[in-house]
């Protein structure tokens, strides 16, 4: 008769509590063969929180309920800004104490998540990663060579989509040591939203000034140099010339609010400024539009936008830049890709899909469909199937 194995004590070290993983913790720590910790760099105010957004804000919904977690000690003020700002002391012994036998690290855009990993090797702890880098991104030669180093100090790999897994390939990592764990965000909650929020869909799209016969393409993210957003608007503005149904709503804000709000100004552009909308308020907006546009460069590794309006029930227009976009969006199926930069190709894309509104409406059902795909329960299965491995 076999022993059954014992529990892992599988420790996550991540910055800050992110509204996406929350709910990944909270399914992680009902398993029985897991004996889970959450550690944090930092937890942010209000202030911290909205940096990006030009406002203080709180998620609405909740980020530390369910799942056993702490904050690390700090090395002076943590600050999520800067790269060397969190800096945290006395990490190994934590781990040592919590009898932590394996640990997941949430990255590398922190010098704390680097001190975890050098915690762990000086501990002899099993060490796997999930970054959300990618092989679109060209890098100068110095610093392939650094990711070549860096990676190799890990025991295995949670890939989030096609070309972080390629990513990873690229730096010298055997296929063996990577393990499937898709980005996602919690489908079940977006579902529930939209399907409260469709029956008010005339009324909400009436509050932005969305007319019943317009096609909508929305807008959702920071207002920021890597999103792209001019370009959307200088695209929307083309594509009205050849129809004019099309308008744009636009949920956000950020640095770069006044300069779109003025260039929708002077382009004459039917574009609705919703603001900012907390997570339990953004299904309205999935709701009231058509389509979402996802225009940022390189700089956007995954884009989560795209998985919400999508298990919200609406395709996705991105660029080729979009780190998600090999894995979410199938050509006129669950969606469009338009070049990088390209207006007048975004343009055409849009006249296409606001030509084709029953074709528009059936890649909905279709990105519906295929979100399952990217889910908790999905990243959980290869979370476990890298530590079975990793317990060999």
């Amino acid at each position: 008769m076999s022993k059954s194995r014992p529990r892992i004590n599988l420790g996550i070290i991540a910055t800050h509590p992110i509204q996406y993983q929350a709910p990944w913790f909270r399914a992680l720590s009902e398993i029985s063969k897991i004996q889970l910790k959450i550690y944090y760099i930092v937890i942010p105010d209000d202030r911290q929180q909205g940096q990006g957004f030009n406002h203080a804000f709180e998620w609405d919904v909740p980020l530390l309920d369910g799942y056993g977690w702490s904050v690390l000690k700090p090395s002076g003020t943590n600050n999520l800004s800067r790269f060397f700002s969190t800096r945290i002391n006395k990490l190994g012994e934590t781990l040592r104490k919590d009898k932590i036998n394996v640990c997941l690290i949430t990255g590398w855009q922190s010098y704390g998540l680097l001190q975890a990993l050098f915690s762990c090797k000086i501990l002899g702890i099993r060490t796997l990663i999930r970054g959300e880098s990618n092989a679109i991104r060209i890098r100068p030669l110095w610093k392939k060579l650094l990711h070549r180093i860096y990676l190799n100090q890990f025991d295995a790999f949670l890939a989030v989509g096609i070309e972080n897994k390629n990513f990873y390939i690229e730096n010298g990592i055997e296929l063996t040591r990577i393990f499937w764990c898709p980005y996602f965000v919690d489908n079940a909650r977006f579902i529930r939203q939209a399907e409260v929020a469709i029956g008010k869909r005339q009324e909400i799209r009436k509050s932005w000034g969305i007319i019943e016969k317009e096609i909508c393409f929305v807008f959702a993210g920071k207002f920021e140099q890597k999103k792209r957003l001019s370009d959307i608007i200088k695209a929307l503005k083309i594509a009205r010339q050849k129809n004019q149904s099309i308008r744009l709503l636009v949920v956000g804000s950020g640095e770069q609010e006044r300069q779109v709000r003025q260039l929708a100004v002077s382009n004459s552009s039917p574009v609705s400024f919703a603001g900012f909308l907390n997570q339990t308020k953004i299904s309205d907006a999935y709701v009231a539009a058509d389509c979402l546009i996802l225009a940022s460069d390189y700089e956007e590794t995954w884009g989560l936008v795209v998985n919400e309006a999508m298990a919200s029930g609406i395709p996705a227009l991105v660029s080729d830049q979009v780190g998600c976009g090999a894995d979410l969006v199938i050509d006129e199926k669950t969606g469009s890709i338009f070049r990088c930069g390209d207006i007048q190709d975004l343009s055409q894309k849009m006249i296409w899909m606001a030509d084709n509104r029953d074709k528009l409406k059936q890649m909905g059902t279709n990105a519906r469909k295929h979100i399952e795909n990217y889910s908790i329960k999905s990243a959980t299965k290869g979370l476990l199937d890298a530590m079975k491995v990793l317990s060999t």
